[in-house]
């Protein structure tokens, strides 16, 4: 009798092996980096014998902080496959794969949704604290994914997470001379070089002929509307008649736009202001106090003190 309930104890537990969870000894690419071919669009991990492949023909990784969530379908394809010997990037990628290895088995992902959760990788200088976004992470995870294996039978995740795919991101040039010019009706102020322009709908109240005492400029909070920041780069060729108008030009295109979000007082988004006499007239030092330029749901730190510019004026 003990061997009898034995031998079905044994069978219910190769049974329920082959519909379960797939264990860490089937598959685990837990410490594999993602890699994603330079020829199409698909994203892989290696791990010996072993390949998970995922097609993501219908999918745009941006460059911005967003979720998004796809189907799994034939356009947007996850498979795992065996092969008879270690398998090599040149085999998942060329378009004439190599003869060896050969694939041996291999499970299709028939259901589920891809969830991609986008975030901006950045690198801080701790000099003066400001902060830059060197690229984005899409963090890649699939719900509910059911893999048809070869014998018929399927295997079934709730969560599955894939990884991460890293893209690197261009640096923004911010390659301004600092020396600021002023729109003489709207007294906005602009620095610009060739392809990229920061501007500032300054408080004229900020800018006065008149010199400041020692250790004490005139203070102004970025906001929305006054003391307004705003960086753009563009892709055609910037020039100062772009500025100024009461309706901005379509030319040159416009490539990004970011906006410093509104300050707190005594914590952060300042416009501080510094005049001296000079010659016949004033210099008006702008300073730029720990500001955050946002684009959509990514942002950085211009640093605890960016010199914006300066100014020259006459009485």
């Amino acid at each position: 009798m003990k061997k009898i309930i034995g031998l079905l104890t044994l069978a219910v537990l190769l049974n329920s092996c082959d519909d379960g969870d797939l264990t860490q000894e089937n598959i685990n690419f837990d410490e594999v980096a993602v890699q994603k071919c330079t020829q199409n669009n698909l994203l892989f991990k290696l791990n010996e014998n072993e390949a998970l492949i995922f097609e993501a023909n219908a999918i745009t990784f941006p460059t911005q902080t967003i979720d998004q969530e796809f189907t799994i379908s034939p356009t947007n394809r996850v498979v795992y496959r065996f092969y008879n010997n270690v398998v090599s990037t040149e085999t998942i990628c060329e378009t004439i794969a190599p003869a060896t290895p050969v694939v041996s088995d291999q499970w299709s992902a028939s259901g589920g949704n891809i969830i991609i959760k986008t975030t901006a990788v950045k690198t801080t200088d701790d000099k003066d604290n400001s902060s830059k976004i060197s690229g984005y992470r899409h963090n890649i995870t699939f719900k509910n994914i059911t893999f048809i294996k070869s014998n018929g039978g399927t295997q079934v995740y709730e969560t599955f997470i894939f990884g991460d795919y890293i893209i690197g991101a261009t640096a923004l040039p911010f390659a301004f001379n600092k020396i600021l010019k002023q729109c003489p009706i709207s007294k906005q102020l602009y620095d610009r070089n060739s392809s990229e322009a920061f501007i500032l709908d300054i408080d004229p109240t900020l800018v006065v002929n008149v010199a400041t005492p020692l250790n004490s400029p005139r203070i102004g909070l970025i906001s929305d509307t006054k003391n307004k920041l705003t960086y753009r780069l563009f892709s055609g060729l910037l020039t100062d008649d772009y500025f100024c108008k009461t309706v901005l030009p379509a030319t040159p295109p416009l490539v990004e736009e970011w906006i410093a979000v509104p300050g707190v007082e005594n914590i952060s988004g300042t416009i501080e202001v510094t005049t001296t006499v000079f010659g016949n007239g004033f210099k008006h030092t702008v300073i730029i106090k720990k500001a955050r330029l946002k684009k959509g749901n990514s942002d950085f730190l211009l640093g605890d003190n960016y010199i914006y510019g300066e100014l020259l004026t006459t009485n």
